[in-house]
C-alpha cells in the first residue's frame, strides 16, 4: 500500500450546496479533481471524509456468494510481479466506488492492496476494503478468472522499490466484485486505523468514470476487469 503524509479533509464540497446537473463540458467540482469528462453526461457528486477519526472495528460484517475460495484464486501469478488484490465495490445503483489518491494528483481508482504471506486473496480483498475505506459490511459477487498484471513506470517502480523493499517490475492482481450493504456514512478515508491513509474524496462512478480517470498504466487492466464485471452493472 502507498504511504500517505496527509489527507484533504478540507474541500469546497463541504461549503457548497449539492447542485445536481448534467454535464456536456467540463466542469470542476474541487481542485483535485480531473477536468476532463468527455464521455460522460452525469457526474456523481463527490464525498469527503468527514470524520477526525475511525473507531475499531472488532468484527467484519461481509458474506460472500460461495463458501470458499476458487481454484483461480490459488493459482500462482507471473514471475516478477507483486500479488496484489483489487476491489470493484457497487452501490445499490450499480455505481462504481472511486477515490483519489493522495500521492498522484488527479489520479482515481478503485481500492486495492497487496495480498500477505499464505493469505488467501479473497481475504485479502475485505481486509484491503476495511483498511483503505472504512467499509464492513459487502457482499463477494464475483471473482475475476485469472490474474491480471499491470507494469510500473520506472519512477514508480524506483520510488516503490524502497517503499515494498523487493524490486517488482509491476503488480498481479486477483479482482473480486463486492456490493455495498452498508451506509454511506460508514464510508472513511482514514480506514479503520491500521494503516495510513491513501485517499483524499471519494465518488461512486460510471464505469466509463473509472477508466477515464484512471492512470494510464493501469487503464488496460481496468477496461478488462470492468469487460469481466459488466453483467453486475446492468
Amino acid at each position: 500500500m502507498a504511504i500517505c503524509r496527509s489527507v484533504f479533509l478540507h474541500s469546497p464540497l463541504l461549503h457548497r450546496p449539492p447542485q445536481p446537473q448534467v454535464l456536456s463540458k467540463p466542469t470542476f467540482f474541487s481542485p483535485n479533481y480531473p477536468p476532463k469528462f468527455s464521455k460522460f453526461t452525469k457526474l456523481p457528486l463527490l464525498h469527503q471524509n468527514p470524520k477526525p477519526h475511525s473507531p475499531t472495528i472488532s468484527s467484519l460484517a461481509f458474506s460472500s456468494s460461495s463458501s470458499s475460495s476458487s481454484s483461480s484464486s490459488m493459482e500462482s501469478p507471473p514471475e516478477g510481479y507483486r500479488r496484489n488484490v483489487g476491489i470493484c465495490l457497487i452501490n445499490p445503483s450499480k455505481k462504481i466506488f472511486a477515490a483519489s489518491r493522495l500521492d498522484i494528483p488527479n489520479a482515481w481508482q478503485m481500492p486495492q492492496g497487496g495480498i500477505d504471506e499464505n493469505e488467501d486473496p479473497k481475504v485479502a480483498a475485505i481486509r484491503e476494503l476495511k483498511e483503505e475505506t472504512g467499509v464492513s459490511s459487502a457482499e463477494v459477487l464475483a471473482e475475476a478468472p485469472s490474474w491480471l498484471t499491470y507494469d510500473l513506470p520506472p519512477e514508480v517502480r524506483e520510488k516503490l522499490k524502497h517503499q515494498w523493499g523487493s524490486d517488482w517490475k509491476g503488480q498481479a492482481q486477483k479482482w473480486f466484485l463486492l456490493k455495498f450493504t452498508g451506509n454511506e456514512e460508514d464510508i472513511n478515508l482514514l480506514g479503520d486505523g491500521s494503516e495510513k491513509p491513501e485517499f483524499g474524496e471519494w465518488s461512486w462512478m460510471s464505469p466509463e468514470q473509472i477508466i477515464d480517470l484512471a492512470v494510464d498504466f493501469k487503464k488496460p487492466v481496468y477496461k478488462e476487469v470492468l469487460a469481466v464485471f459488466a453483467p453486475y452493472f446492468q
